[in-house]
């Protein structure tokens, strides 16, 4: 059984977001067998597919060392990056079975597009506890599956220095507890319109390098921002991070990234 370590949303070897996809199944093995997995890799996620009668379509699930969740970009892209370049599918575009619906990923250009429902938050106050968690006060606060805290500047995203176990137990008004995406306007002159981190302590991940999932929430807020539908991103995670393109379409958001594989391996499971 082979296994591949990608690094998605990235141009060059570590770089952008680290991802293990499995090998596709004919059938799933158990969830404590994928957890395991997921928890010896000890990456932000592990990807596993399972074959359907349609050559290109498959089912995905993700797991973190900690738990399984609900949707993941950055498996997503490493997942379609494996089969189209190292299993050679021949494809036009693959959808994959989630727990959040279908999604969709085909080739564009030298990466990838993928078709994910997007994620518009809600403006709301400054929960107890997160200005101290982050060692800074947001400029404003908004809550979809997690929360955004948006800073003064870029350079106040750079230097945040959370206090991880006080995150993880903030929620507000988000969806899920212990997920925080904290951004800011690109300085001027820089080459992307956003910067943004995003701390998942919620899910066992301190700091996640890339994050398809948060730019389904920031596309659409920033798009509505900016008065328009594309927005580049980067995420700058302290000596990776990863670039992320976004455009509205309707009620999905297009992410858009490149994707490297670093590892090929094979499990003696």
């Amino acid at each position: 059984m082979r296994q591949w370590t990608v690094d998605a949303f990235a141009t060059a070897p570590f770089k952008g977001n680290p991802a293990c996809v499995v090998e596709p199944f004919d059938q799933w093995p158990p969830d404590s067998w994928m957890q395991a997995l997921a928890r010896e890799n000890n990456q932000a996620e592990t990807a596993f597919l399972l074959k359907t009668a349609d050559p290109a379509r498959f089912g995905l699930r993700w797991f973190t060392p900690g738990m399984e969740v609900n949707l993941c970009g950055h498996a997503t892209l490493a997942s379609a990056h494996v089969l189209l370049a190292e299993l050679g599918l021949e494809a036009v575009a693959l959808t994959f079975d989630t727990r959040s619906g279908p999604l969709m990923v085909a080739r564009a250009g030298q990466g990838y597009e993928m078709d994910f429902p997007s994620d518009p938050p809600v403006r709301t106050a400054t929960p107890g506890g997160l200005a101290e968690a982050l060692g800074v006060a947001p400029v404003e606060v908004w809550a979809g599956r997690y929360l955004v805290a948006v800073l003064e500047n870029a350079a106040a995203v750079h230097a945040v220095k959370p206090d991880i176990r006080a995150l993880a137990a903030i929620q507000g008004a988000a969806g899920e507890i212990g997920q925080v995406i904290i951004c800011a306007s690109a300085d001027a002159g820089d080459d992307v319109d956003v910067v943004d981190r995003f701390f998942a302590p919620g899910c066992g991940v301190d700091e996640d390098p890339a994050t398809g999932s948060a730019h389904c929430i920031l596309g659409p807020l920033y798009a509505d921002r900016l008065g328009r539908a594309t927005v580049r991103f980067r995420q700058v995670f302290p000596g990776r991070g990863g670039d992320i393109a976004s455009e509205m379409r309707g009620d999905r958001v297009l992410l858009r990234g490149q994707a490297v594989t670093v590892i090929e391996s094979r499990l003696r499971l």
